[in-house]
């Protein structure tokens, strides 16, 4: 079932960036880290939104989490995406920017990651969909959409740098399939976010 269109995400992606402003009472040392892969693509969008707004550009960073993820050991070799950082985060309030918050294990990883980079001034934390079953306490700041979801029901986050569509479409597991990571499943071909 799809629950947001590409309108929907515009319109989320346009809310946050004023939330962005508003919080941070402009834009002076805000830089936006997407979370490999769709992470990225939205931090980048969020990005030219706040440029738009307050005519300047906002220094946006590619994070990889992989090797920080706590299911490091039980996972087959871990695809590395490359982490690019074109600015230093110390003192910097840094966004990080993600499709889907669910557990909260991809934000402790990426708070890990991050602070190999330096000391930020502050962290905050852009999410496109909060889906609940947080097992951290880990809370998103700036959220497109909260959807409330089952455990066995999987949140697929499209996004046209990627997967060639916007959308996000809420769907349930085949019975008897493992659950996977949203990077396992993703990897399989068919974008899943759970």
């Amino acid at each position: 079932m799809q629950v947001m269109t590409a309108e929907d995400m515009r319109r989320s992606l346009t809310r946050i960036a004023y939330e962005v402003v508003e919080r941070n009472r402009g834009l002076a040392d805000v830089a936006l880290v997407g979370i490999q892969r769709r992470g990225f693509p939205l931090a980048a969008r969020l990005a030219s939104d706040l440029g738009e707004l307050e005519g300047t550009e906002v220094p946006v960073g590619a994070l990889d989490i992989n090797l920080y993820r706590d299911d490091l050991q039980e996972r087959a070799q871990p695809l590395v995406r490359p982490t690019q950082m074109p600015f230093r985060v110390d003192g910097k309030r840094v966004v990080l920017v993600d499709d889907v918050l669910f557990t909260g294990r991809t934000i402790r990883a990426a708070l890990d990651a991050l602070m190999d980079f330096g000391r930020p001034g502050q962290v905050q934390l852009a999410i496109l969909v909060d889906r609940g079953h947080q097992e951290l306490p880990i809370r998103a700041d700036y959220v497109g959409r909260t959807l409330a979801t089952e455990w066995d029901e999987m949140v697929k986050v499209r996004l046209l740098e990627v997967d060639s569509i916007d959308e996000v479409v809420v769907s349930k597991r085949i019975l008897g399939l493992p659950i996977l990571e949203k990077d396992d499943e993703r990897e399989a071909g068919n974008g899943d976010n759970c």
